[in-house]
């Protein structure tokens, strides 16, 4: 719970500090504006406030780690979700209104999450798991989404230490095997989910570790 609480609030505390231009400005998912993550983030939080109210009269069929499908490919953009978020971000116009929306309905989701018990077992996408695990999938997701947000922008504030150690350590439960010790948490979380590709350093080590990655999530 701690991990989330702090990843999902330096989050939109990052958000909340982007200048009006910032929102135009290429994020660091593939496609996507500023403004269309942010959008996004909005979505994100309606998913967690639904799970979180959703409770489920079954056990529960996955954990953090198998909440996550990977993919054989990234991303192409043609998901019609995908369309829609970017639809739905140039609808706003004015900044102002897309930082208001993620500001009341995160801070209704982080509320959620600091009350729901963790054993509370909850559905979503057609899956049972428990609300702690459910929230521990989200740490990753708002870590990596962090990072998206700042990779264009000097200056922002990073993701907490604490929330990029957990989103790495998920992210090798995901991979079935622990990143190389000589890459830090960020750049494991970049190169192993693809959000760049290795440096020559980073490709021999992964090589030598027999590290699985990119790991395109969904």
């Amino acid at each position: 719970m701690d991990d989330f609480t702090r990843s999902w609030t330096a989050l939109r505390e990052a958000v909340a500090g982007l200048a009006d231009e910032d929102f135009a400005r290429p994020s660091g998912c593939a496609g996507w504006l500023v403004r269309d993550l942010v959008c996004h983030l909005v979505i994100d939080a309606q998913d967690v406030l639904i799970t979180l109210a959703t409770p489920a009269g079954a056990p529960p069929t996955r954990d953090a780690a198998s909440y996550w499908e990977v993919a054989d490919a990234p991303p192409t953009g043609d998901d019609p979700l995908d369309a829609l978020t970017v639809r739905l971000a140039s609808a706003y116009g004015d900044p102002g209104l897309l930082t208001f929306h993620l500001d009341d309905v995160g801070s209704a989701a982080g509320r959620a999450a600091a009350l729901v018990a963790p054993g509370l077992a909850v559905g979503t996408r057609g899956e049972v798991l428990s609300a702690g695990d459910y929230l521990d999938a989200y740490v990753l997701e708002w870590t990596l989404h962090h990072l998206d947000l700042v990779a264009g922008l000097h200056g922002a504030p990073p993701p907490p230490a604490e929330g990029l150690a957990a989103a790495r350590a998920l992210l090798e439960r995901i991979a079935g095997a622990p990143f190389p010790s000589g890459l830090s948490d960020t750049d494991a979380l970049l190169v192993g989910t693809g959000r760049r590709a290795p440096s020559a350093r980073e490709l021999a080590l992964l090589s030598s570790s027999g590290t699985r990655f990119p790991l395109w999530l969904g």
